[in-house]
C-alpha cells in the first residue's frame, strides 16, 4: 500500500503530547556547563562612550564578560549585507540591542552581574516610524519596480479612480520555544552547536566566522524546533554565536536560552508596511490600472528585508489580473530590531493591499465584493499574465471561488446580513470572500536547491538525512512517506535523522513553503539510484537464461516490502532478504541525491521573469459580528477551500491550513505591537500581546481540499500549504471592513491592520460621522476621472 496520500500522523505527535520530545533547553546539563546572558541597550539609538564591566567580572560564579572587541572573528554578519552585529560596537541601534555578553555558572550569578554592568551612551535621535524614515530618507537598499502596460494613460482614461493608503502592522512570531542554542567545544578548537534554527548551514557559517574558525570545524544540529514561522531563519544565528563564544572562551559547554520577554524585545517581527495606492476601474468594478507604492519597516539592518519586500510586490496582484500596473517598493531603516522572515514572507502584506482595494471598489460601485473578485480573477488567454510576466498556469481560482461561494451558502448569508444590519442597533455583521494565489519557490534562484543522503542498513531499515528542519510542520513525516514509496517498503522502516551540517552541506533554509518540495525531490533522486542498483542486482537473482529469461532490471519492481519480476511474479524476494545479499556482493547501499528547481528565473533589475515553479491557490469566506458599543469582534464562521494538488499527507495539510489561517486571523485582528515613545516594546509577553486562543476560533469552521490532479510540475503533483493559508486570514479583516461599509453610507471607511477592538471602535465612530458628511477629511475619496 502506498504511504503517499495517507493520513499518517506527525512522526512526533505522540512525543509532543506526552512531553517526551526534547527541545534545546530539555537537553540535560553536562559537566561544567555554563550559562549565557547579555546586557542590552537602554536607548533606541546612541553612541557608546564607555562600558564598565569590572564589577560584573568580580561577581562569584561569573567566568566571562565579553564586549565586541573580544570577538575573535567577525562581529558583523548578515544573509544579504553584513550589517548585523552579535554585540553592539560604537553605536546602539535599537532598545535592548545586546552590548555585553555574560557567562556564568548559575542564573543568580548572571542576574547579579547584569545589574553591575555600566554602559555610557550618548543618545541620538531615533527613527521610529515609516513616515519618519521617509522624511529622513533613511532606507535599506535601492528602490524596486515591477510594472506592465501604460499605467498613467490607463489611469487617465479610467471611468473611476480611487486612492488611499493602507497601514499594516507587524506581528510577533510567538514560537513556543524561544531562541535557544547549546555549544559543545571539541578537540582542536572545533564546536558542535545544537540550535533551534530553520537554517543549519547559516548557523554553521555565522558561528564559524564569529569564532574565527573554518566552516568544517563547526557542526550545527537541529533535531526539531518548538515553532519557527520564519523567526528562526536568520535570527537563530546570533544566539548560537553567543553560546559558541562562551564555549570557545571557557572550553566548557555553554547554553544560551532567551527568556520570553528578552526574545520578544530583541528579535525582529513581520515587517510593518505603509502602502499608497491609486486604482482605476469601470462601473462594473473591473480594475483597469493600479499603482502601489510599498514602504516597509526593515528595522535597524538589512536582514532579509529586500527579499520580503520583493515578495510583497510579487503578490500585490494576488488572484487578480492587472492589465496596467506599477508596483514600487522601498525598505525603511528605523531604530527597531531588524525585522525578518515571517510565514508568508511579505506575501500577506502585498495581498492585504489588493484585497483592501477590492473591498473599496465594490463599495464604490455598489456591488457585492465577491462579484468584484470573481470579475477581476485571473482567467484564460489574455488574462493569465502577472505584472512581472509569468503565465498563471493550472489556474483553478475561478472554480475555487464558485465552489466556495456555493458550499458556504454565501448568497443566502449575505441577504440575511443585509437584513440584520438594517434593523439591529447593537450588533454589526460583515461577510467577505477572499482569495490567495501564492507563488512557491525561493525568489532567490540560488536557494532553490537541496541535497539528501539515503542509507540502507543490513536489516533493511533506511535512514534519510536532508537539510530540511522540523518545526512542527510535518516535513519529516512527508519525507518518510516519499522514501518509503520510492523503495516500496513500509513507512515504519524509514527514519529521518536530525538535520546536521556534517551530513548535508550548504543547505537552504526550511522556508518559502519549499521544505518538502526541495528536500523530498532530493531524497527521491537518491532513492532512484539505489533502486536502480538493487534492481540490477535482483535481476541477476531472478534470471533464468536457460528458460529464456535473461537478467532485466526493467522488469523489477519494489512493492510492499518485496522485490519481484513483473514477467514472472512468482520470482520474488523480500526486501530484508535482498539487502544483505546485495551487500555481500558489494552493492553500494548509500546514496546522495540532489535537486535544483527548474525554470525559475527572475531579473530584479527589469522586474520580469518566472520567480515561481507554481502557485498554490485558495479561498476563504469569513463572517464576523461586532459589538457596536465596544468594538468587540467575534468571528462566527469560516469556510476554507485550498488547492493542495494531490496531497502527500491530507491530514497534515489540513492541520497546516487550520494553523495558518488562525495565525493569519491573529495578525489581522488582535496581535498588535505597541511601543513607547522611546522605541521600547511594551507588548513583550503573553500578558500584553494577544495571540488567538481556543475561544477566538469560529464556532463554525469548515476546511476542505479542492481536488486538482493537474499540477504536473511539482513533487508527486502535490502543492505546498505551509504559508498560503495564512493569507486567507485576511478574509476576517475584509469582513470587518465590509461590516463598516454598512454604517458609512456612500463613504469609504479606511481600516488599519490589525483591526483590534480599539481600531474597530474608532472606525465605527468615523463611519457614523461619514454617513453624516461625505466631505469628512481623512476619508478615501472616489472621484470621476
Amino acid at each position: 500500500m502506498s504511504a503517499v496520500g495517507q493520513n499518517i500522523p506527525h512522526d512526533s505527535a505522540v512525543a509532543h503530547v506526552t512531553g517526551e520530545s526534547p527541545f534545546i533547553d530539555d537537553l540535560p546539563p553536562t559537566f561544567g556547563e555554563v550559562l549565557v546572558d547579555f546586557v542590552g541597550s537602554t536607548t533606541a539609538h546612541g553612541r557608546i562612550l564607555g562600558i564598565d564591566i569590572a564589577a560584573a567580572r568580580a561577581v562569584p560564579g561569573i567566568v566571562g564578560v565579553l564586549t565586541a572587541r573580544d570577538v575573535p572573528g567577525h562581529n558583523e554578519y548578515g544573509p544579504i549585507v553584513r550589517d548585523d552585529r552579535v554585540l553592539a560596537d560604537q553605536t546602539v541601534r535599537f532598545h535592548g540591542e545586546p552590548v555585553v555578553l555574560l557567562i556564568g555558572e548559575s542564573r543568580s550569578a548572571l542576574a547579579a552581574a547584569k545589574h553591575l554592568v555600566r554602559i555610557d551612551v550618548e543618545p541620538l535621535p531615533p527613527i521610529l516610524s515609516i513616515d519618519a524614515a521617509r522624511a529622513a530618507e533613511s532606507f535599506l537598499g535601492p528602490p524596486r519596480v515591477i510594472q506592465c502596460g501604460d499605467v498613467d494613460a490607463a489611469l487617465a482614461a479610467a471611468e473611476h479612480v480611487l486612492d488611499g493608503v493602507l497601514t499594516i502592522g507587524g506581528q510577533e512570531h510567538f514560537y513556543f520555544e524561544p531562541q535557544s542554542a547549546l555549544a559543545y567545544p571539541e578537540e582542536r578548537g572545533g564546536l558542535v552547536i545544537h540550535s533551534s534554527t530553520q537554517h543549519t548551514s547559516e548557523v554553521q557559517a555565522v558561528v564559524a566566522e564569529v569564532c574565527g574558525l573554518p566552516f568544517h570545524r563547526v557542526t550545527c544540529i537541529c533535531r526539531r524546533m518548538g515553532g519557527g514561522f520564519g523567526g528562526k531563519e536568520t535570527q537563530a544565528a546570533p544566539i548560537a554565536a553567543m553560546a559558541a563564544l562562551a564555549a570557545q572562551l571557557t572550553k566548557r559547554p555553554a547554553r544560551a536560552v532567551l527568556g520570553r520577554d528578552d526574545d520578544m524585545a530583541i528579535t525582529g517581527k513581520r515587517h510593518p508596511f505603509r502602502s499608497w495606492y491609486k486604482v482605476g476601474f469601470t462601473s462594473e468594478g473591473n480594475i483597469t490600472a493600479l499603482t502601489v507604492d510599498h514602504f516597509s519597516d526593515g528595522g535597524c539592518s538589512t536582514d532579509l528585508s529586500p527579499s520580503v519586500l520583493e515578495r510583497a510586490m510579487l503578490h500585490t496582484d494576488n488572484g487578480y489580473f492587472l492589465p496596467h500596473a506599477r508596483i514600487t517598493g522601498r525598505v525603511c531603516r528605523t531604530n527597531f530590531p531588524s525585522n525578518t522572515a515571517f510565514r508568508g514572507f511579505g506575501g500577506p502584506q502585498g495581498v492585504a493591499v489588493i484585497e483592501n482595494i477590492i473591498e473599496e471598489i465594490a463599495h464604490a460601485v455598489g456591488r457585492d465584493p465577491a462579484d468584484v473578485r470573481r470579475l477581476n480573477c485571473y482567467g484564460g488567454a489574455g488574462r493569465d499574465t502577472t505584472p512581472y510576466g509569468q503565465i498563471v498556469r493550472n489556474n483553478v481560482l475561478p472554480a475555487l471561488i464558485d465552489r466556495l461561494r456555493h458550499t458556504s451558502d454565501y448568497d443566502r448569508r449575505r441577504t440575511a446580513i443585509d437584513a440584520a444590519n438594517a434593523h439591529d442597533p447593537d450588533v454589526l455583521r460583515g461577510l467577505a470572500l477572499t482569495t490567495v494565489k501564492f507563488g512557491i519557490s525561493f525568489t532567490k534562484r540560488t536557494l532553490n536547491q537541496a541535497n539528501a543522503l539515503v542509507n540502507i542498513y543490513l536489516d533493511g531499515t533506511v535512514l534519510v538525512a536532508t537539510g530540511a528542519t522540523e518545526m512542527g510542520q510535518g516535513v519529516n513525516t512527508r519525507l518518510r512517506q516519499l522514501v518509503a514509496d520510492e523503495l516500496g517498503i513500509p513507512y515504519d522502516w524509514v527514519h529521518v535523522a536530525p538535520t546536521d551540517t556534517d551530513k548535508n552541506n550548504n543547505t537552504s533554509p526550511t522556508a518559502a513553503s519549499c521544505g518538502t518540495d526541495l528536500n523530498g525531490a532530493a531524497a527521491i533522486d537518491a532513492c532512484s539510484r539505489l533502486r536502480q542498483r538493487l534492481a540490477e542486482f535482483a535481476a541477476t537473482l531472478f534470471a533464468d537464461p536457460a528458460a529464456g529469461f535473461p537478467a532485466s532490471a526493467e522488469g523489477v519492481e519494489f512493492v510492499d516490502g518485496h522485490v519481484r519480476d513483473r514477467r514472472i511474479p512468482s520470482r520474488c524476494i523480500g526486501w530484508r532478504e535482498l539487502v544483505p545479499k546485495a551487500y555481500f556482493e558489494r552493492v553500494n547501499l548509500g546514496e546522495r541525491g540532489f535537486y535544483a528547481t527548474p525554470g525559475v528565473d527572475f531579473n530584479r533589475d527589469t522586474g520580469r521573469g518566472n520567480p515561481f515553479l507554481y502557485y498554490t491557490n485558495g479561498a476563504a469566506v469569513a463572517e464576523v459580528q461586532i459589538d457596536r458599543l465596544t468594538g468587540e469582534l467575534q468571528v462566527v464562521r469560516a469556510d476554507l477551500l485550498m488547492d493542495a494538488g494531490v496531497p502527500i499527507n491530507p491530514g497534515i495539510d489540513c492541520g497546516q491550513i487550520v494553523g495558518g489561517f488562525v495565525q493569519g486571523m491573529g495578525w489581522v485582528t488582535t496581535e498588535e505591537l505597541k511601543y513607547d515613545a522611546e522605541g521600547r516594546l511594551l507588548s513583550h509577553s503573553p500578558t500584553t500581546y494577544k495571540i488567538p486562543n481556543i475561544s477566538d476560533l469560529p464556532p463554525v469552521f469548515n476546511v476542505d481540499l479542492f481536488p486538482n490532479p493537474d499540477n504536473s510540475v511539482s513533487l508527486k503533483r502535490s502543492k505546498a500549504v505551509g504559508e498560503p493559508p495564512l493569507l486567507l486570514g485576511l478574509s476576517v479583516w475584509a469582513a470587518v471592513k465590509n461590516a463598516l461599509s454598512y454604517v458609512a453610507g456612500d463613504a469609504t471607511v479606511p481600516l488599519n491592520l490589525p483591526a483590534t477592538g480599539e481600531e474597530i471602535l474608532r472606525r465605527l465612530t468615523e463611519a457614523e460621522r461619514m454617513r453624516e458628511s461625505v466631505s469628512d477629511p481623512g476619508q478615501l475619496v472616489v472621484r470621476e476621472s
